[in-house]
């Protein structure tokens, strides 16, 4: 699938995007690389079929979403840390896999829900300050962001009733989703 061509996408120059939305650029394909990541971590490591089933699904859109970037934008602009990424990525797919459904789906929930809000901020930002050649990302943004937050619908409605230590847990990991972006946007 080449999301560059069919959705009309200018190639990339750094004459075209602000310095601000290169950095959130940075994060989004330093972000997708760590979805990529999550879902490799649960497949690694979980035998149930209903969640082997559910990480093989949202992997593949995380694998298109991931591809778009490295299509689109050039290696020198990509995170320095994209082995952190992976290896947390790997982690914490990993480690809710092994904590049980429940955890994994609350993890799931917790990072897209984070990411659907990142998206957000970033169509905005376009909508309303954004060049003309960057406003032709909003509809690829619109796309993912779409994707992101059906997988987190997904998660949450396997879910059932979610305590206060599960609120935690949610808490932790959008916390750390965060932490992620804000060192991605800058190294």
């Amino acid at each position: 699938m080449n999301l560059l061509a069919e959705m009309n996408i200018p190639c990339f120059s750094k004459a075209v995007f602000s310095d601000f939305i290169l950095r959130e650029l940075r994060s989004d394909h330093a972000g997708e690389t760590g979805a990529v990541f999550i879902y490799k971590g649960v497949l690694a490591v979980a035998r149930d079929p209903v969640v082997r089933i559910f990480a093989e699904d949202h992997l593949v859109t995380e694998n298109q979403h991931l591809d778009f970037f490295n299509q689109w934008l050039p290696n020198n602009y990509h995170s320095k840390l994209l082995f952190l990424w992976k290896l947390s990525g790997f982690f914490l797919g990993a480690f809710s896999a092994l904590m049980g459904k429940k955890i994994l789906f609350l993890t799931i929930t917790a990072v897209e829900t984070f990411v659907v809000k990142h998206y957000a901020k970033q169509i905005s930002y376009l909508h309303s300050q954004g060049s003309s050649l960057e406003k032709s990302l909003i509809p690829i943004l619109v796309k993912f962001q779409s994707e992101e937050q059906y997988h987190c619908a997904d998660a949450e409605s396997r879910l059932g009733h979610a305590g206060s230590v599960a609120k935690l847990w949610c808490s932790l990991v959008g916390l750390g989703s965060s932490l992620a972006v804000t060192v991605a946007k800058r190294v």
